[in-house]
């Protein structure tokens, strides 16, 4: 039988994942206002409270679901991994605390439940190949991004950094993670998450600089 918190996460994540109120940067007073609610929400959901578990998934889906696409091997299994995260989540919710932010402990749920899609995905058939990939990461970009034009597939160029650079940088740049939580995560220091963030700049800044140049050839062709 399902439990009035299964029913109410499902509920939720089913009414997140239809949204489609254009994505909006939030400040850092906004961040830090997010994680202490989600984190107060996280906490009465462990006692049991269907609203709040209703709550908490309805306010972290997308940054969930935007985390696992960019992480994930699959853009159309997105909405897989982000439900099988909050269901990881809702079953642990007994050993979380409030010591961390439920912002981020949540994406460290995330990213094992990429990890174990990829290892998933290595015992059978790729069935997508890399046309199929990026028509679909295309058309799956949420717009407004820091930084970038509406016109920009942010997608297609954070695939081409190193696993490392594109998962720091996806934490503190489009997720607003504090570097010292997503160095939490990602089990490294946090000179070493600046240090991937800053590489990762570079490399996207010189692949914009280098579809600058070559537009006008395209258009000229």
């Amino acid at each position: 039988m399902t439990s009035p918190a299964l029913s109410a996460a499902s509920t939720a994540a089913s009414s997140a994942a239809s949204d489609t109120t254009p994505h909006t940067v939030r400040t850092r007073d906004e961040r830090a206002a997010l994680d202490e609610s989600t984190t107060t929400w996280a906490l009465a959901a462990r006692a049991g409270d269907p609203e709040a578990v209703e709550n908490f998934v309805r306010a972290l889906h997308r940054d969930v679901r935007r985390f696992v696409t960019h992480l994930g091997a699959d853009p159309q299994a997105a909405d897989d991994l982000a439900q099988d995260t909050f269901l990881r989540a809702l079953g642990s919710l007994h050993r979380f605390e409030g010591r961390s932010s439920a912002r981020s402990w949540l994406l460290s749920i995330a990213r094992r439940a990429v990890i174990d899609s990829y290892r998933h995905a290595s015992a059978r058939p790729r069935l997508l190949d890399t046309d199929d990939w990026r028509t679909v990461a295309e058309c799956a970009q949420e717009r407004g991004l820091p930084g970038f034009d509406d016109g920009v597939a942010l997608t297609g160029l954070l695939d081409a950094l190193p696993a490392e650079r594109r998962e720091a940088f996806v934490l503190t740049q489009l997720l607003g993670l504090p570097y010292a939580e997503a160095a939490e995560l990602s089990d490294c220091p946090v000179g070493t998450v600046r240090s991937r963030v800053a590489r990762a700049r570079s490399a996207l800044i010189r692949s914009l600089h280098d579809a600058d140049r070559a537009e006008p050839l395209g258009a000229a062709a």
